[in-house]
């Protein structure tokens, strides 16, 4: 098989099935549409897979949906591994745009939780499983694109095994899960929100959770089957009937996930997808043993690893939201979060109000670094974005001083930043920063915080 081709001759799923045959290590990458997907293989088992667009903010949703069966893998946790492993866009792009196939960032990652006893190498396959199978997922939609096969510099430590073929009829089955909501919804990273006028509501429609009302402006399906702890699946299936009487309307997904190919693109006549019945043999994973000790291989074939339902996963589906991503108190039904954005820039502040004017919180601005901590008393907030470079007082010290009020213990504190250095990362982290965001930051950016550290 050539090394390099387009999908114009060779589809992503029967270009993978011939990578099923190879005893080779070696790294496919595809680009199509802006977004690079890479998946790295070992004597035909997919080892790890990524893609582009947003890829901790995979491993973050995923790794809300174990921290409950998971003691360790806490909201702090989380926050740091980000603030340790996740790139700049730049960098990584600058990696794959150099044929250099390095170990993915949170890849590493996962790795660093297994060696700090965060995870255990089973626990981590199952993480990992879930991530490869939502890339996979993506991957089977492409149309149109280029693919080459590179052999790694340094092969990545190994974790687990994925067997290709029962990757791929589950994503199979996925995807024509999703088809049949079409052309309502055309990804689950569209936007519902929730139309207030009573003339759209039918009353014989099932009535939706007020919590999910609550949260259904601005956050796409996927983030909010994780905000309610659901199967994204389901939660379209709950939401299809309110949509297709024009209660709840779709926005397209938010840049950079718009990139991302459509759950029905129109099928070529060169090629089509497989639809096969799924057949209810066991999902065999083999996890190999602890990478702090050795990477000796170790089979375990158990039937109890995640399909298609998180029902049957040893970890199930009914993971309540990690009680330490939750700020003063659990959200109810009628609240509305508060957050502070302090900054001496008028501009930024406007921009910030801007991208949550319509969102489910109240922003309160302050631009007087120097009146902030008694503002920030006075609030109460259950957020704070704080900017880093300010006149009078920069940041640092304005967090160190919230953070000895023992009222902002556990509270949020955002830094909002033009750096991008690892030492200003670093340094925030000690006085207590809870997350990083980088000037200029889009609305996507600015959302996912929030659901980080609120959802």
């Amino acid at each position: 098989m050539n090394n390099t081709g387009t999908f114009s001759k060779l589809s992503p799923e029967r270009l993978l099935r011939q990578l099923t045959n190879s005893s080779d290590t070696t790294c496919l990458q595809v680009l199509n549409n802006s977004v690079f997907w890479t998946i790295h293989l070992e004597q035909g088992k997919i080892i790890y897979a990524t893609h582009s667009v947003e890829p901790f903010d995979r491993l973050e949703r995923h790794m809300r949906r174990l921290s409950q069966q998971i003691p360790l893998l806490t909201s702090d946790i989380r926050v740091q591994l980000r603030m340790m492993f996740e790139p700049d866009w730049p960098t990584q792009l600058s990696d794959i745009e150099n044929n250099s196939p390095s170990e993915p960032p949170e890849y590493q990652a996962i790795y660093w939780l297994v060696n700090e006893k965060h995870l255990l190498s089973t626990q981590a396959a199952i993480l990992i499983q879930e991530l490869v199978k939502e890339v996979i997922e993506s991957f089977l939609l492409i149309q149109e694109g280029t693919y080459k096969l590179i052999e790694p510099v340094n092969s990545i430590p190994k974790i687990c095994k994925l067997d290709v073929e029962n990757i791929m009829e589950r994503c199979q089955k996925r995807l024509q899960s999703w088809q049949s909501f079409a052309p309502q919804i055309s990804s689950p990273y569209q936007r519902p929100y929730l139309l207030n006028n009573s003339k759209f509501y039918d009353r014989g429609l099932p009535e939706l959770q007020q919590n999910l009302t609550n949260w259904m402006k601005g956050f796409s399906l996927r983030h909010l089957a994780v905000i309610m702890n659901q199967d994204e699946v389901q939660l379209a299936q709950t939401l299809y009937p309110h949509i297709l009487q024009g209660s709840i309307i779709l926005h397209e997904p938010d840049p950079p996930f718009d990139q991302l190919p459509k759950t029905f693109p129109d099928l070529s006549p060169t090629w089509q997808h497989n639809t096969a019945t799924i057949n209810s043999e066991s999902f065999h994973v083999e996890v190999l043993s602890d990478p702090a000790t050795s990477l000796e291989h170790i089979e375990s074939e158990t039937s109890n690893l995640p399909g298609d339902n998180w029902e049957q996963l040893t970890i199930p589906d009914n993971i309540e939201s990690d009680p330490q991503s939750v700020t003063n108190t659990t959200i109810t039904a009628t609240k509305v979060h508060k957050i502070i954005s302090v900054d001496d820039s008028p501009t930024i502040l406007k921009e910030i109000s801007r991208c949550l004017e319509d969102e489910n919180v109240a922003v309160v601005t302050i631009n007087e670094p120097v009146k902030a901590v008694m503002s920030i008393i006075r609030h109460k907030p259950d957020l704070i974005l704080l900017d880093l470079n300010m006149a009078g007082i920069d940041g640092y010290e304005l967090c160190r001083i919230i953070r000895n009020n023992s009222m902002f213990k556990e509270i949020p504190i955002i830094f909002v930043t033009g750096s991008r250095g690892i030492v200003d990362k670093v340094k925030a982290r000690m006085v207590g920063a809870s997350g990083y965001l980088t000037k200029p930051f889009t609305r996507a950016e600015l959302l996912k915080m929030i659901f980080m550290h609120l959802a």
